[in-house]
């Protein structure tokens, strides 16, 4: 699941669901700082927006992620 910070990535993060949360420049304190994981959900991965209001970097590295997800998947089969 790709989504923002709501009840849908906690719900996921506790199922052991693989989810990507896009996260603005300035997140909610549970989200930490200078982290691409959390320590709550172990199947999370955290994108951050590094300059305020600019989301490209984030869909930039999101994209590049899935790209190389399905790359590794489709290598495997």
């Amino acid at each position: 699941m790709i989504t923002v910070d709501t009840a849908v990535a906690h719900l996921a993060g506790a199922l052991g669901k693989p989810v990507w949360v896009l996260l603005p420049f300035a997140p909610n304190w549970r989200w930490m700082l200078h982290r691409a994981d959390s320590p709550w959900y172990p199947s999370m991965q955290l994108f951050r927006q590094q300059k305020l209001g600019d989301w490209s970097e984030v869909f930039l590295a999101v994209q590049r992620a899935l790209e190389s997800l399905v790359f590794t998947t489709n290598r495997v089969q």
